[in-house]
């Protein structure tokens, strides 16, 4: 699924980095830092529709089961919101939600994503509110 921070199909775009960037205050001796990112595409459903926004910590510590933005092994200038289901040596598996999606793009078509391409991890989808009516 695409992501504008904007995301593409969990596969994600940076279209405006300067206003999509919640990196504007560091947290914590370490500068944890934030960013927003818009859900595009139809391959994390259920879990992320297209158009929710999402709160991404990047550099967090990824366990499986997260659910994580990453840079696309082909295009790096594209990012990716997946499902972190397993690491093995080579990187992290990263899998769809909706393998049935088009368009989807996951580690069954380009294999482990190694951790220097790993953005962060989904914090919190914040929009839209919990209990308004989503478009299916």
């Amino acid at each position: 699924m695409r992501a504008s921070v904007s995301f593409l199909d969990a596969d994600t775009r940076q279209h405006c980095p300067g206003p999509n960037l919640l990196a504007l205050i560091p947290l914590g001796r370490r500068g944890m830092w934030f960013m927003r990112v818009r859900v595009e595409g139809e391959s994390m459903l259920p879990v992320l529709r297209p158009g929710d926004w999402l709160v991404v910590r990047r550099g967090a510590r990824v366990r499986p089961g997260d659910l994580v933005v990453a840079r696309l092994p082909a295009d790096p200038a594209q990012m990716i919101v997946k499902r972190a289901a397993w690491r093995d040596g080579d990187g992290w598996w990263l899998e769809s939600e909706n393998q049935r999606a088009p368009g989807r793009r996951d580690s069954w078509d380009f294999g482990a994503v190694p951790a220097s391409l790993l953005v962060g991890r989904v914090v919190l989808r914040y929009w839209p509110p919990r209990g308004t009516p989503r478009p299916r």
